[in-house]
């Protein structure tokens, strides 16, 4: 069962398509159809984080890929389960699906966040009902394909599949100007992401050249990267044409101007997902390939990218400080909050990496909570214009609390989750010069983390600035508003708060204890992007002895290059 069961997580939204399909259009039908397949795809991912952990019990391989399942795409020898084998095929385009200590998580994300998404939806959704929750279960089926993917064709596929179902829930759910919004999303995605697709075949096609093999095994790429036989020429153009379609997806300054418009014409669900696991796609990506793939590429222009990041902290920040329409307001506060994602990454160090990856989590959780709060005031006041709402705290109980603590978990308070993400990003940053972690210096230093921590500090302005006004003085409620039609009270109904509790829960339990995350991605971040693995010598040695064939399949084919050539 373990081999199968990334393929059954993945395809099990495809089941509650198909069932939204058949029947009539009776709208508790639909909606229970959609939580409940949502939920099945959670359970499922349960069992296959268990397979997981038993399986690194069985191997004690920490750091490696695991619930693997390898079968021949196009070419290739369909009965093989390993990487592929230059001598059996020219080209080996293959279904190859795994976790390894960080995607696991990621995984569990956006399993744990989709049920939530599709039970806030069931006041707010009121028309093609049928058609909304089938574009939902599609978009999990993108996402959870991402961070299973091992073969990097398949990974874009998924990763481009996601534009699809975003694209018709903005434009067809969204707000006044949700066409605008879809329309921007679209251009801008599919301009980098062609520019990455570029990237993508030439870089199967370098592994031709090199191993006799059109290969896209992410696992064989990484080892040619690794070990040095991709030149720095190569990898600085790849490096680039990754991060066209990378940034966009983040989003990373200066090319963050589609997300506002998107998260605030988006319907709430959309902007949960957007937030707390789209955005991730992109950093995901120059996680598990722009660094361990392009390594020489990735140190060079990581000063550069670590200024942008750095930028866009202080930048989002202060924008999102003047703004009047709250969720306008979050969105900003997205591409502040990548930004530490993405410096993190570029420190280059343990400290920044896990940081950066745990803020991936992180980020999903807290921002994800507020918009759905946020989704839930605008539900009874049909507006998020801070200067129409305000007192809202004594007539809202239970929203004030859940608003104050999902955006104290949003500037980092210590004891909540933000917090842990932040500390190690900054560490990362500010030792990134030195050798403290047994890796060689990096790029960055002071000069980068003193700006991004104030950062922080302006986060924590603008969040409790907005805190300040929605929930306190005077109450200023629209005319004729509450609107309770849709079966809601005043404060939140028992619905809300259960689709609220278990994010704050979660948000608890990984700021106080954040041992079982980190412990798990450590070992995946020090052998799937620094090429450390703490492991036995039999295991080493299996280990070199990989690397070694990929350079010994480039020698040889150089040589027979050569040869011929004389």
């Amino acid at each position: 069962m373990a081999e199968w069961i990334l393929t059954l997580v993945i395809l099990s939204p495809l089941a509650g398509v198909a069932l939204l399909m058949l029947g009539g259009e009776d709208r508790q039908r639909l909606q229970m159809t959609a939580l409940g397949m949502s939920l099945v795809t959670f359970a499922l991912t349960i069992v296959a984080f268990v397979l997981f952990h038993n399986a690194i019990d069985e191997n004690g391989q920490a750091g490696g890929y695991h619930l693997e399942k390898s079968v021949a795409w196009i070419g290739g020898d369909s009965g093989a389960e390993d990487a592929p084998d230059s001598a059996s095929s020219d080209i080996d385009i293959r279904y190859h699906v795994g976790v390894d200590g960080v995607s696991i998580w990621l995984l569990l994300l956006t399993s744990f966040l989709t049920p939530l998404a599709v039970w806030g939806s069931f006041s707010g959704i009121t028309k093609r009902i049928r058609e909304y929750y089938a574009f939902m279960l599609l978009l999990e089926v993108g996402m959870l394909g991402v961070f299973c993917a091992m073969d990097l064709l398949l990974f874009y596929v998924c990763f481009e599949f996601t534009l699809i179902p975003l694209y018709f829930l903005i434009g067809i759910w969204g707000g006044p100007e949700k066409q605008k919004a879809a329309n921007k999303f679209f251009i801008y995605t599919v301009a980098g992401s062609v520019l990455t697709f570029a990237g993508v075949l030439y870089l199967a096609y370098y592994a031709f050249t090199q191993i006799g093999t059109f290969t896209f095994d992410i696992q064989t790429l990484t080892s040619m990267g690794q070990s040095g036989a991709v030149p720095i020429d190569v990898q600085w153009w790849l490096f680039v044409a990754f991060a066209a379609g990378f940034a966009i997806k983040v989003p990373f300054f200066p090319v963050h101007t589609w997300l506002p418009l998107a998260h605030t014409e988006a319907p709430t669900a959309g902007s949960v997902l957007l937030a707390g696991v789209l955005l991730k796609l992109g950093t995901y990506g120059f996680f598990r390939l722009s660094l361990p793939m392009l390594p020489d590429a990735s140190f060079t222009f990581a000063p550069f990218m670590a200024t942008l990041a750095v930028i866009g902290i202080s930048y989002a920040a202060l924008a999102a400080w003047v703004q009047t329409d709250v969720k306008k307001l979050v969105a900003y506060s997205s591409v502040s909050h990548l930004g530490f994602c993405m410096l993190g990454l570029f420190s280059l160090k343990m400290a920044g990496v896990t940081g950066s990856v745990v803020y991936m989590v992180n980020h999903g959780l807290s921002t994800g909570a507020l918009f759905l709060v946020i989704g839930m005031v605008y539900e009874r006041y049909h507006t998020r214009d801070i200067h129409q709402i305000g007192g809202l705290a004594r007539p809202m109980p239970w929203m004030a609390f859940f608003l104050v603590f999902f955006t104290l978990s949003s500037i980092g308070l210590p004891g909540l989750n933000g917090f842990v993400g932040e500390f190690l990003v900054l560490l990362g940053t500010a030792t990134s010069n030195t050798e403290t972690d047994a890796l060689a210096a990096g790029p960055l230093g002071y000069a980068y983390a003193v700006p991004a921590a104030i950062g922080i500090i302006l986060g924590a302005v603008y969040m409790l600035w907005m805190c300040q006004r929605v929930l306190f003085g005077p109450l200023r409620e629209p005319a004729n508003t509450p609107d309770t039609s849709a079966g809601l009270t005043r404060d939140l109904t028992l619905r809300e708060k259960l689709i609220l509790a278990p994010i704050g829960v979660v948000c608890v339990v990984m700021g106080v204890w954040p041992k079982p995350v980190l412990s798990t991605m450590e070992p995946a971040i020090a052998a799937n992007v620094f090429n450390q693995v703490d492991m036995d010598s039999d295991q080493r040695v299996a280990l070199d002895e990989a690397d070694l064939s990929v350079v010994e399949a480039v020698t040889v084919r150089n040589s027979e290059s050569e040869g011929h050539s004389l």
